[in-house]
């Protein structure tokens, strides 16, 4: 009798226990997940807060996190020795206390630079960041929008980086053909946006939903097309990025039609307008 006693409850206690590890496991899955749930539609913060902070640098970035940015947008290219710094331009003139062209220079030399002083004054010192800071200090549940200025090797490094640091479900390279090619090679399933724009019409729409992209980014004027293209789009699965405005009644005639997350420069204004529309900004985790 003993023996069928001690039996069941040792079988009890099994039960017990997996009921008690599975629903664990269900908590732990579900918090993961609203934790990386990322925005459907929204507004993307050009180069950061960009209008109130020196572009492309981790204050500028800060800024659009703190406000709530549902996408954040940032240029990429490689120094003199490969390192994978935040920049726009070619040169280091317009938006340091240096000349000179990126590609020829070093990160140490790069890194010595002032980066915000051309802003204001109260960014003296601010420095040029490299992408391993950036994604240092991004939250995990809004988009990035990286897009790689250069060639195929950029995009290997760049996904290479985006991998290793576990942001495959929200960094989203903004890419040339090249630099898709190169980050492909590396993780075939990285999200891409394509930017071979060709006309920047029904050949780049028809182009971006053969080659299953994940986003496109539109620009211009907008056409009466733009309904049509972001139907297409849509049923393929594409997202739609457009460059870009700060006029708030062209943000607003973006989302109706059909624009997912248009580029704005002063994301602390625009943030208001998506929040009267209901897209509330996002808590970032």
């Amino acid at each position: 009798m003993v023996p069928q006693i001690m039996k069941y409850y040792h079988s009890r206690m099994k039960k017990t226990l997996f009921v008690n590890v599975s629903l664990l496991l269900g908590i732990c899955f579900q918090a993961f997940s609203q934790q990386n749930s990322l925005p459907d539609r929204g507004l993307c913060a050009h180069r950061g807060a960009m209008t109130t902070h020196p572009e492309n640098t981790v204050p500028a970035f800060l800024e659009a996190i703190r406000v709530g940015a549902q996408m954040i947008e940032f240029d990429v290219q490689f120094s003199k020795d490969s390192a994978l710094v935040i920049m726009h331009d070619g040169t280091v003139d317009r938006t340091t206390d240096g000349t000179g062209k990126v590609a020829e220079m070093t990160l140490s030399e790069i890194k010595a630079l002032d980066a915000g002083s051309w802003k204001e004054e109260a960014f003296a010192g601010t420095g040029v960041p490299v992408l391993q800071e950036v994604m240092d200090i991004m939250p995990r549940n809004i988009w990035l929008n990286i897009h790689i200025k250069g060639g195929r090797e950029v995009g290997r490094e760049v996904a290479k980086l985006v991998m290793a640091t576990d942001r495959g479900h929200q960094a989203v390279l903004a890419v040339e053909e090249e630099a898709r090619l190169g980050a492909q090679e590396v993780y075939p399933d990285i999200l891409i946006c394509n930017m071979e724009r060709q006309s920047g019409k029904w050949d780049y729409v028809e182009a971006t939903v053969s080659m299953q992209a994940d986003f496109i980014q539109l620009r211009g004027s907008v056409s009466p097309e733009f309904p049509a293209y972001a139907s297409k789009l849509h049923a393929a699965g594409v997202k739609i990025n457009y460059f870009g405005t700060d006029d708030a009644e062209q943000i607003q005639e973006l989302w109706k039609v059909g624009i997912d997350f248009p580029l704005v420069n002063d994301i602390v204004t625009a943030i208001s307008v998506g929040e009267k529309l209901g897209i509330p900004p996002v808590i970032p985790k």
